[in-house]
């Protein structure tokens, strides 16, 4: 399946919450969730009932479109989740947080995972000291990233890490900003995932 490049904003709208993927526009009065709070469409505003599929399968598009995953990797994720010990809805996000591409947004090295998937597909960053040209590269604990040199000199560049230096960073990751390196201090729990999302609802909806 092919990526989505519609308006961004469409798909927050149409799944009720603000899944902030247009980086700090999502905090700014230019949000369109913010101006018009109900799905896309000329029935957009018409009140439907939700049924407990339906719940399960917004739960499920909504953890999909805040991370930028395609359908076929995040059921891939979802198998992984199951078979590592403890609960599989805590397992399936600390995966898709542990992604290269979601790292760097946290860092504050992208305006959104949007852009973070770009930036690491175009080849600007290391991990342990080796280029990684992979979005979907999963982290571990102890791993550091870090900027290349010839990007860093980039205007572009740094125009996105002043744009975004003041972010804080989640605590379980930690970064250097003389350096310009990050490094995972340990895989997240639960209550240090930001992401909007109600994962027992994904489990449910794929252990049908």
């Amino acid at each position: 399946m092919s990526r989505y490049t519609g308006a961004v904003c469409k798909l927050c709208r149409r799944e009720g919450k603000k899944l902030f993927l247009k980086g700090e526009r999502c905090y700014t009065g230019k949000c369109a969730f913010e101006r018009r709070a109900y799905a896309p469409g000329q029935h957009g505003q018409s009140r439907k009932k939700t049924s407990e599929y339906g719940l399960q399968l917004r739960a499920k598009q909504q953890a999909r479109r805040y991370y930028g995953i395609q359908e076929g990797q995040f059921h891939k994720y979802f198998i992984m989740a199951e078979k590592k010990a403890g609960v599989t809805g805590e397992n399936l996000l600390r995966i898709c947080e542990s992604r290269l591409d979601n790292v760097v947004y946290l860092l504050g090295w992208a305006s959104s995972r949007n852009e973070g998937r770009q930036l690491v597909t175009h080849g600007h960053f290391k991990v342990n000291g080796k280029r990684v040209d992979i979005p979907s590269y999963l982290l571990k604990a102890g791993d550091v990233v870090s900027i290349k040199e010839k990007s860093q000199d980039s205007e572009k560049f740094k125009a996105v890490l002043e744009a975004n230096s003041g972010r804080p960073v989640p605590t379980w990751l930690e970064r250097d900003n003389d350096a310009l390196t990050g490094k995972v201090i340990n895989l997240p729990d639960r209550e240090q995932i930001e992401a909007p999302v109600e994962e027992h609802l994904i489990v449910e909806f794929y252990s049908k």
